[in-house]
């Protein structure tokens, strides 16, 4: 047993190789060296493979959690009216409900502290994407959180150099290393993310299917019991939604290009005449919404928010919600507006139907794989991310397609980046004979409040 008064890094990832338990102190010794500096990105890298191998029993994720949010500071948001609550996803493709989620939450009178991501292995990140729109930014300090809170019901913020520096150092690692799909790993980075920011209630929409981190529903579950008994552990109300992320959520995806999905979804008619919102997003985003008003105490009941939810929605106050955040966070929504239908990559690529039929599958992680190369995400943690590439899909699963109509169209800023995905790309996409049968979006949902 590795000695608690003279712990060694190397020894203490040979016993998690090994499939031993790591107590409390060992935990907090990683973490704490990590962050210092006195324990390399190499030691680190191999401990999160052995995590990832060996997994971690519930005492463990626990003390993870507990010495992730203890290596920084955390948001004090007292002064707040409240209800505070926010919602985190575990990661999907054309995953941009937060950016509708938020300002219709706002609307129907909760106040959302919420703390982002940037995008990890397969998946987009809520802050590349708000980072899209010129002028915003998601860098404040507690006061300036707050102000942006009182003033539009809702914030965008990443980690700072001092809230939860440790989840910022290895949700980068983990991002590098292929340990993102590790359950514990995932449950101490939501929560200790999620308790800094200092929201009162919790909701999660947990990934389940090709596209997620989570391929398989039982793996799904375990998350999501995973953060349930976590959340419980520091005390705070958590609701986990298990949604399914087969194919794309939506049809964009990319960094403005989710952006502007977001914008057509809360403004409808007011942007673009006869605009139908896509009826998969639209689901997802609807039901999340209305658990964080349940979970806030400003709804008896699911049903009775969703139709809150919709009714803010219909009268433009989430929209105008939205405008206000993005002016409060720098950008310029009239701006904005006017890029709508316009902003684009320069090179693009229509990929087409081969063959008459009926949509049987669009594959979500091909899609977010191929949107990486494009520079939708990141191969390495320093890699930036563009703007305004991606793909804008023109068919969902279960529509009838005729030979040579269009399936999607790529954006890349050049023309190599942009064959290599529509290589990819076209892959994704199955067509057959007879319409595929189509399971539930919402797969299970669970509530702790």
């Amino acid at each position: 047993m590795v000695s608690s008064t003279h712990m060694r890094t190397v020894d203490l990832i040979a016993k998690k190789r090994d499939g031993g338990a790591h107590t409390r102190r060992e935990i907090e010794y990683l973490v704490n060296g990590y962050v210092d500096g006195s324990i390399p990105d190499y030691q680190i890298s191999a401990w999160l493979m052995a995590v990832c191998l060996s997994g971690m029993s519930a005492a463990e994720t626990g003390s993870l959690t507990r010495a992730m949010i203890d290596s920084g500071s955390t948001m004090d948001l007292s002064g707040l009216a409240g209800p505070l609550v926010d919602k985190h996803s575990t990661g999907g493709v054309g995953d941009k409900v937060s950016l509708i989620l938020a300002p219709v939450a706002a609307a129907c009178g909760l106040q959302v502290p919420m703390m982002s991501g940037r995008a990890l292995g397969h998946t987009g990140g809520t802050l590349d994407k708000l980072e899209s729109i010129h002028g915003y930014s998601t860098k404040m300090d507690v006061a300036g959180f707050c102000r942006v809170i009182d003033e539009c019901g809702y914030a965008m913020t990443g980690q700072s150099e001092d809230i939860v520096p440790a989840d910022r150092l290895l949700y980068a690692l983990r991002d590098v290393t292929a340990t993102v799909e590790s359950i514990p790993l995932i449950t101490a980075s939501i929560m200790s993310k999620k308790f800094a920011e200092g929201a009162e209630s919790l909701v999660f929409d947990v990934k389940t299917g090709c596209g997620a981190f989570m391929k398989s529903l039982d793996d799904s579950r375990t998350l999501a019991e995973s953060l349930v008994e976590t959340g419980r552990s520091l005390g705070r109300g958590v609701v986990t939604v298990i949604t399914r992320m087969d194919e794309p959520l939506g049809h964009m995806v990319g960094n403005y290009l989710e952006v502007e999905e977001s914008m057509l979804c809360l403004a409808g008619d007011a942007l673009r005449p006869g605009y139908a919102p896509p009826a998969d997003l639209m689901e997802v985003t609807l039901r999340l919404t209305a658990w964080m008003l349940v979970a806030g105490g400003i709804a008896s009941s699911v049903d009775e928010a969703e139709s809150r939810c919709r009714e803010a929605i219909g009268d433009g106050r989430a929209y105008e919600c939205f405008r206000r955040n993005v002016s409060s966070q720098g950008g310029d929504p009239d701006r904005l507006e006017s890029e709508v239908g316009a902003r684009r990559a320069p090179c693009s690529r229509v990929i087409s139907a081969p063959r008459g039929g009926v949509l049987t599958e669009i594959d979500a992680y091909t899609v977010g794989t191929a949107g990486v190369g494009l520079g939708v995400g990141r191969n390495r943690t320093e890699d930036e991310v563009l703007a305004n590439v991606g793909v804008e899909l023109a068919r969902k699963v279960g529509t009838a397609v005729g030979r040579g109509d269009t399936l999607c169209t790529v954006y890349g800023e050049t023309e190599t980046a942009t064959d290599q995905a529509v290589e990819s790309i076209a892959r994704a996409f199955r067509i057959g004979d007879d319409a595929p049968q189509r399971s539930p979006l919402v797969v299970e949902e669970r509530s702790a409040l």
